[in-house]
């Protein structure tokens, strides 16, 4: 099986741009920046470009690339002692599928799974979603997505119009319609994660209950129940949005945040709401309420 050349190095002082033109200039067919931390970057914008304060560069050359000319030609390139550089062979594999290997088959609340479409459940039981998320956010590993979706198997909308806003992958969406939700608008800015919800429930046979909504401004109102599962600030901001967009009674599902952000969110939505945490989770929390005041108009946020 033909291998695969990587050189790998610290980025440094190093200009991302001029490392990354270095590395294609020296032959590198694929460029990943890599965190060399375990320091989280969330909730980049689309199209941003945003690195880590420690930023591995790994630069990978088709097979049969000559390991010790390509190293002296990209340390000479990036004017770096060779000894900075680690190389290594890797076996050609399915890239795109590899990921696959540690996604399987997961059960949320009493009912609700999430499993990947390379497996099989018997479960007569149970309501399933077939995932595979693509570029886009969202198979329920992360403990703020698991928060929500064991939220949702432990109120399931039946019969309710739901707003899934900041959608990702589209999997509250879609569990919230395998578990009975007439409809749901979902919304994203990033067009990824819009593609990627319309895949799914194509794929899951739920496509007459997903909308995808490219827009914020087209999101019909009132919604029995809207979640979302984004970060604290932009839940903040879009406090007096939602509240225009639940209706009289009805829910809020809000995740995302870390459990020292609760008393700010709290806070921010109790002119409309009376939020309670519902679960919190590897220092993430959830929180759940109803509507208790009469709609206000939407926020230009």
């Amino acid at each position: 099986m033909s291998e695969f050349l990587q050189i790998s190095f610290d980025l440094g002082a190093l200009a991302a741009d001029s490392a990354e033109q270095a590395c294609l200039a020296c032959g590198a067919s694929a460029i990943t920046f890599a965190d060399a931390r375990d320091e989280p970057v969330l909730e980049p914008a689309p199209g941003e470009f945003r690195l880590w304060s420690a930023t591995r560069l790994q630069a990978l050359f088709a097979p049969g690339t000559p390991s010790a000319a390509t190293v002296r030609a990209l340390s000479a390139a990036l004017g770096v002692n060779p000894g900075q550089l680690e190389v290594r062979r890797l076996a050609d594999r399915v890239w795109e599928r590899e990921w696959l290997r540690d996604f399987h088959a997961m059960r949320f609340g009493r009912r609700l799974w999430i499993c990947p479409r390379h497996e099989q459940l018997e479960d007569p039981g149970a309501a399933v979603v077939w995932l595979d998320p693509g570029l886009a956010f969202g198979t329920g590993t992360h403990p703020t997505t698991a928060l929500c979706l064991e939220w949702l198997d432990a109120h399931p909308p039946l019969g309710d119009e739901v707003i899934d806003y900041g959608c990702g992958s589209g999997i509250l969406a879609l569990a919230a319609a395998r578990l009975g939700a007439r409809r749901v608008q979902c919304f994203d800015i990033d067009p990824q994660a819009l593609l990627a919800t319309r895949d799914n429930a194509e794929a899951n046979g739920l496509s007459s209950h997903i909308r995808p909504c490219a827009s914020a401004e087209v999101l019909a109102a009132p919604a029995a129940l809207l979640t979302a599962n984004i970060l604290c600030g932009p839940l903040v901001a879009l406090a007096p949005r939602f509240a225009a967009l639940v209706e009289p009674s009805g829910a809020i599902l809000l995740s995302g945040l870390l459990e020292a952000d609760a008393p700010e969110a709290t806070a921010a939505y109790a002119s409309w709401f009376e939020l309670r945490p519902f679960a919190s989770r590897e220092g993430w929390i959830a929180l759940s309420g109803r509507r208790t005041a009469t709609p206000a108009p939407a926020s230009p946020t």
